[in-house]
Formats: structure tokens, sequence, C-alpha cells
């Protein structure tokens, strides 16, 4: 089994900067991929970035230039910052490690922008 704990989360205005972490424990495997989603109410959930045990990335093209994901493999923790936020970034950011074929996800961190 694998754990995912997520903090960082609040309320911060437009413009505004927030870093999210996620940290894993349990059962992990080296070849796996961490990530964050997000959901804003009434929508799917949506994935923002994620970064393989290497380091190579991949972003929604909403948050491209404005989002940096990285991970300590030491740690096994992903970090999300975010840059420039906008009202349309406001949602409950969820952690998600996908390893052997298994998702695990977090329990989510709200983050809120006010309009």
């Amino acid at each position: 089994q694998v754990q995912l704990v997520e903090s960082g989360g609040g309320l911060v205005q437009a413009g505004g900067s927030l870093r999210l972490s996620c940290v894993a424990s349990g059962s992990i495997f080296r070849v796996n991929i961490m990530g964050w989603y997000r959901q804003a109410p009434g929508k799917q959930r949506e994935l923002v970035a994620r970064i393989t045990w290497g380091g190579s990335t991949n972003y929604a093209d909403s948050v491209k230039g404005r989002f940096i994901i990285s991970r300590d493999n030491a740690k096994n923790t992903v970090y999300l910052q975010m840059n420039s936020l906008k009202p349309e970034d406001t949602a409950v950011y969820y952690c998600n490690l996908g390893q052997m074929g298994i998702d695990y996800w977090g329990q989510g961190t709200q983050v809120t922008v006010p309009s």
C-alpha cells in the first residue's frame, strides 16, 4: 500500500504563489510517476502536471509557464510550485502516484484564488 499526504494549499490573491507538497510512504517502487490533478466544483478531475522518476515532466496547457513540478526521490516527495495564480486555478488539488498499473491518491488540498 501507498499513502500520500498533501500540504500547502490555502487562499491566495490573484497573481500570487503557492507551493504544494506531497509525501509518499509505504511500498514505493523506483519506476513510478507522481503528479498533481485538480477538480473544481462541477467539473471533472484533470491533470495539472506529472513527473517521472527520472525527471521528465508534462503539464496541462492551462498551467504551462506558471506551474513547476519537481520531486525529491530520496524523500519520496513531489512539489508543485504555482505562480501567477488565477481565479480559474481554484480547485481541490490531489497528489497522485502511479506504479505497477495502480493509481494512488492523496486526500486533496484546497487552493482558492478569489476573483
